[in-house]
């Protein structure tokens, strides 16, 4: 299998450790910008999409989210799946003409959103398609700090902290928008605060405060940048009882018996394993993944609050 990458990040290291583990035969390449960018062991380099002289079974794009739109124009030129790290996009403006030319060329594309495969969270879609439960409110909280994301740098020159480069809150931490629409649908309205004005100056919004309304319920989620003892919870009021999703601990409690209801052992690595076994099943059974171009820009639209 080859595999042609786009972006070597942090995020993208991820994805091929993942690979790796799962898949024994594979060639891995990395269009890099520079001849001096440091090399990364098992991927073969290259300094122009010219000199990949082999047809890759996928692209995966996770570059900056600024260079995604111009990067999918690019990648469409080898008629080949896409897998395209969240956000899909920096903005919303060429967005109907994008999902036009891969719906012509019949291009797969699958954005990634690995907390999709976080255990408790599959544990909460399959209980709530399963029971149907009343449900009378959600709050979502994701709460981090960014000086901790990545050691040994300056936080405030990583994209995160730009918003010219497509950092901000309410686009990393666009999973909460992301689980949120998969687990309950699309909203019936949003409305959002979004700021920036902690302590941490930075450029981009580091506080985002999401009302999402459905028809039963409202979901509320809360991010940011700037908590210092991290923490990533959902809350589902239900008319009798309150689940507490822990997803640091993959733990999912009944506040009202106490009762454990899930736990397992846990490592984010794991998501991003099956992220990718998913997305190759896809491609094998010609079967368009869920989370496609066309539901990732719906989710971006949220997070812009540009819902229709």
């Amino acid at each position: 299998m080859n595999i042609l990458i786009i972006g070597l990040g942090s995020i993208a290291k991820k994805h091929i450790y993942a690979i790796k583990t799962i898949f024994d035969d594979i060639s891995i390449y990395a269009l890099r910008s520079s001849s001096l960018s440091r090399r990364y062991d098992g991927v073969i380099d290259i300094f122009s999409l010219r000199d990949l002289k082999i047809q890759p079974d996928f692209i995966i794009i996770s570059n900056p989210t600024y260079l995604h739109e111009e990067t999918i124009f690019k990648a469409l030129e080898f008629d080949c799946p896409l897998f395209i790290e969240k956000p899909v996009l920096n903005d919303t403006k060429n967005d109907q003409a994008l999902i036009a030319l891969l719906e012509e060329k019949n291009v797969m594309t699958y954005v990634a959103c690995n907390m999709r495969f976080h255990p408790s969270i599959v544990f909460l879609k399959n209980r709530i398609t399963s029971v149907q439960p009343q449900i009378n409110e959600v709050n979502i909280y994701c709460g981090s700090n960014l000086p901790d994301w990545r050691p040994g740098t300056d936080f405030r020159q990583s994209y995160s902290a730009n918003e010219n480069m497509g950092g901000g809150v309410h686009l990393d931490l666009i999973h909460e928008l992301d689980y949120c629409y998969w687990l309950f649908g699309k909203p019936l309205a949003v409305k959002s605060v979004k700021r920036s004005v902690s302590t941490l100056k930075i450029k981009s919004i580091d506080y985002a405060n999401f009302t999402l309304t459905y028809a039963g319920f409202a979901a509320n989620i809360i991010l940011n940048y700037y908590r210092i003892d991290p923490r990533r919870q959902i809350e589902v009021v239900l008319s009798d009882d309150t689940l507490t999703i822990d997803l640091l601990k993959n733990r999912v409690q009944s506040n009202i018996s106490g009762e454990i209801l899930f736990e397992a052992p846990f490592s984010m690595s794991d998501t991003f394993e099956n992220q990718i076994k998913y997305f190759v099943a896809q491609i094998r059974q010609k079967s368009e993944p869920e989370n496609n171009f066309k539901t990732g820009v719906e989710i971006l639209k949220i997070a812009l609050n540009e819902q229709a």
